[in-house]
């Protein structure tokens, strides 16, 4: 008696139902939502995420932006570049990668952003910055940071480079 083994043709429609259903659960959530379920605030990605992918076991991260984006925030000059890359677990994201600060002349990518009690702290090796987690509450708009005008009255679907910078 012949013992045939399986067809392997069955391997490819089950990956894609596994996949499919994995995502699925985390359909509903943002990028936004998943900061907020590793006790990060929302603020420290823009508005414009276009989607994520997660590996919950691991921790390691991609985020996808719109477009690449500049902008400032407390006299600093970031950059975020269209695809960030990291390992997140609570408090902290390590080996970050797509996120740009300037010192003085130079840009710098920063590495790792952690957070101690009511304080963000962002590294750029042996340089770091802590700010105040309450000015994280909100993300950042591209080209003109925490400081921006309302969009343009009935244009709700205009670009975001149509905002205006508030001066202080």
């Amino acid at each position: 008696m012949k013992i045939s083994s399986p067809s392997k043709s069955w391997v490819f429609p089950l990956l894609f139902m596994i996949a499919a259903a994995a995502t699925s659960e985390a359909g509903n959530l943002t990028a936004y939502d998943i900061l907020q379920s590793y006790n990060f605030p929302v603020g420290i990605l823009p508005v414009g995420v276009t989607q994520y992918e997660i590996n919950p076991s691991t921790g390691k991260f991609s985020v996808y932006l719109n477009k690449t984006c500049d902008l400032s925030i407390q006299g600093y000059e970031l950059k975020y570049r269209t695809k960030i890359t990291g390992t997140i677990s609570r408090d902290r994201i390590a080996n970050l990668s797509g996120i740009q600060v300037k010192l003085l002349l130079f840009w710098f990518d920063i590495i790792r952003v952690s957070k101690d009690r009511e304080e963000m702290n962002f590294s750029v090796g042996v340089i770091s910055a802590g700010f105040p987690v309450d000015s994280f509450d909100a993300s950042p708009q591209c080209g003109c940071g925490f400081h921006c005008a309302n969009l343009k009255a009935g244009d709700e679907n205009s670009d975001l480079t149509s905002l205006v910078p508030l001066f202080e």
